[in-house]
């Protein structure tokens, strides 16, 4: 991957200005270089290498964003839609960059740990079943697990339309409530194999993504960028 970038891009990577906002600024000498004034746009820099501020104020640059979002039911997990609100809808205008997407999909009610993030080979890494990234939910259930519902998830449940589910984990925590872990992301997978079981779901939580846990202090609809250790612990899904 190339090192360097154009100066106007990488103000436009920012989120913060738009590829034109960024050219202009720099033709007005408000951008600085290691504390010297710049007026080419096009002029290449490593962003890791040097210090660079708009009017002063320093710009954090890095390759690829990471944002943790505790989703809240009745928003979209997508990136558009004319019809209903999404999630990137919630993403402050400062955190967005080109690109940013919602890595994999939460059902519109279901609420909880949403990873976005630019980052393509991540996104892939943590769907892809062969590399077997746990998904942990918590769903409110009509009804109280058995040792035979556990049995048949850890088998491997085959839905009703025919599809063949990967061996899951289930654990009754107490009456009416349950975790389920899964290493795929099939369409309203943890309702359709939980009904399945003559449980059906009344509300349902992602509350962790391989290392990534949800910020119990984050508010629902709330989204932060991640700690340094958390992209850290997700880089080890990427290299496996």
């Amino acid at each position: 991957m190339e090192k360097t970038l154009r100066l106007d891009k990488l103000l436009s990577d920012t989120g913060r200005w738009s590829r034109k906002e960024a050219r202009t600024l720099i033709r007005q000498g408000r951008l600085t270089v290691d504390g010297e004034a710049v007026r080419q746009p096009e002029l290449r820099v490593d962003p890791s290498a040097v210090a660079l501020a708009v009017d002063g104020e320093p710009v954090c640059w890095s390759r690829y964003v990471y944002l943790m979002m505790n989703k809240p039911a009745g928003v979209l997990t997508a990136t558009e839609d004319r019809r209903a609100p999404t999630v990137l809808d919630l993403v402050p205008e400062e955190l967005r960059r080109p690109g940013l997407s919602p890595v994999g999909r939460l059902d519109k009610d279901t609420t909880g740990l949403l990873l976005l993030t630019d980052d393509g080979a991540l996104n892939h890494a943590l769907l892809s079943p062969k590399r077997h990234v746990d998904k942990v939910y918590l769903a409110r259930i009509d009804g109280t697990v058995a040792q035979a519902d556990v049995a048949a998830f850890r088998a491997g449940l085959t839905l009703e339309d025919g599809t063949a589910c990967l061996p899951a984990e289930l654990e009754g925590l107490e009456p009416g409530l349950c975790r389920v872990t899964l290493r795929e992301g099939r369409f309203h997978q943890v309702k359709r194999m939980l009904a399945g079981r003559g449980l059906p779901v009344q509300s349902l939580r992602r509350v962790s993504m391989g290392p990534l846990i949800l910020d119990g202090t984050l508010p629902e609809g709330a989204v932060r960028p991640l700690r340094p250790e958390e992209v850290s612990a997700l880089m080890t899904c990427r290299e496996r």
